[in-house]
């Protein structure tokens, strides 16, 4: 076997790998969204380890995936691979997020590390008789840190907002009177509306 062939295979194991239960495992860096992740469409799931969490702060888990495919998504977390009583599954019309908090790091570290387990099934039925469902549904995944329960990202957008409030509420002060409509002009126009109207 050539080096090539041994770095490929000893890459693959290393970035994924299955367990006895069939479900394999990923990372998910806080902030860093995977993108075109794939599960097979019958009752596929996937462990993903939460890397870059900050003891006592927010998070929120989201999965986006296209709406031509009916799918539900389930997402549970659990502290280690095997546990099985940690499952704060949320779901508010049909909007696929888990939000938490990271509380002592040290403890969840010693029990194995904080997971997402994904779960996906098939949801309705398939639109075109005589054509095979999906065999795998692709979609993203993202953890974000949360500020005031809204993600880090979505406060730019929000600033980016107040900006452009604040540009339009200033810059008629800076332009000529005759650019400004005049208090007569409004009148006018508001009554000829009110003319046309009747």
């Amino acid at each position: 076997m050539s080096i090539l062939n041994i770095l490929g295979i000893s890459l693959f194991f290393f970035s994924t790998f299955t367990y006895g239960n069939g479900v394999d495992q990923k990372e998910l860096v806080v902030g860093k969204e995977l993108f075109k992740e794939s599960l097979p469409f019958q009752m596929g799931s996937r462990y993903y380890l939460l890397q870059g969490l900050k003891p006592d702060t927010w998070y929120e888990v989201k999965i986006s995936y296209p709406a031509t495919t009916p799918a539900m998504f389930s997402l549970q977390l659990k502290r280690g691979v095997s546990d099985v009583g940690l499952n704060r599954l949320r779901k508010l019309l049909n909007t696929e997020k888990l939000i938490f908090k990271a509380e002592d790091l040290d403890e969840i570290n010693r029990q194995g590390g904080l997971y997402v387990l994904i779960t996906v099934e098939p949801e309705g039925f398939v639109a075109i008789p005589g054509v095979q469902e999906r065999e795998n549904i692709l979609f993203n995944i993202v953890c974000d840190e949360l500020m005031l329960g809204i993600p880090h990202k979505a406060w730019l957008v929000a600033a980016f907002a107040l900006l452009c409030v604040v540009v339009g509420f200033s810059v008629p002060r800076f332009l000529p009177p005759f650019l400004l409509p005049r208090d007569q002009d409004l009148k006018r126009a508001g009554q000829l509306a009110t003319e046309k109207d009747s």
